[in-house]
């Protein structure tokens, strides 16, 4: 849900393009807790990942600068729905979802500069685009950590592990995108497209795919993102956190 200022985007606009050319006050684009599936890339390799190769492919960039929400649902049902039979047949794009569900309110929050959404939005509209979607039989669940001790923990590790054995089952996370990258103190959503359990890491599919690539991140700090309470400049999310949105069988 990042929203960029009109000013800024004039100023990046007008900056020349050189390579290697940094300003003064620039830092690097991931921070300590984010690292970029271009850079490491080799698990994937060695294990089956069946959610990455399920989903991935239909990870596109939000259409707004505040349509993470609609972008993310889409990937995951997408996803879940596999390419389409028929040559006559398109792939659905976030616009197509927006018009099956006819959901005006949703479009609103998605649309450029909208407030973008909340978690139980999230939750909501995740169910209404499964439905409206095809998936009539699909269960729409959701999970908020309240806390970051180890029992919590614990059980944000089991949900990512049962979520890795399958991509019968789509997760999409709610969190603060700064706490991941070090950069934009907001909330964010996009798909989760593995699990590494040796590594105690996850891969976030990114679909804010104008700042960022898909990047691994701790465990721990994504339950950490997901918890830490949006702040009063956002409006209408302020004070709220984020957590778990499931897409797939009941259980």
């Amino acid at each position: 849900m990042r929203q960029t200022p009109a000013a800024l985007a004039l100023i990046l606009a007008a900056l020349p393009l050189t390579a290697g050319a940094q300003e003064a006050d620039d830092y690097a684009k991931l921070g300590p807790n984010a690292v970029s599936l271009t850079d490491d890339h080799a698990w994937l390799a060695t294990h089956p990942a069946p959610d990455f190769w399920a989903i991935q492919p239909f990870t596109k960039p939000q259409f707004t600068d505040s349509a993470c929400s609609i972008a993310s649902v889409t990937a995951a049902l997408n996803g879940l729905r596999g390419l389409p039979q028929w040559a006559s047949q398109t792939v659905m794009t976030q616009e197509d979802l927006l018009d099956l569900t006819g959901n005006a309110e949703w479009a609103a929050l998605s649309a450029q500069d909208g407030d973008g959404v909340t978690f139980a939005q999230l939750e909501s509209f995740t169910a209404e685009a499964a439905r409206a979607a095809g998936l009539t039989g699909a269960a729409v669940t959701a999970w908020q950590p309240g806390g970051t001790d180890e029992a919590t923990l614990a059980d944000l590790r089991a949900r990512l592990a049962a979520n890795e054995e399958t991509a019968a089952d789509a997760l999409l996370v709610y969190f603060n995108q700064g706490v991941v990258t070090g950069d934009w103190d907001g909330p964010h959503i996009s798909p989760i497209g593995a699990y590494d359990a040796a590594g105690d890491r996850v891969l976030i599919l990114e679909v804010d795919q104008g700042w960022y690539v898909s990047y691994w991140t701790p465990v721990p700090v994504l339950l950490e993102a997901m918890v830490r309470p949006v702040s009063e400049e956002h409006g209408p999310l302020a004070g709220g956190h984020g957590g778990l949105v499931r897409i797939g069988t009941a259980g």
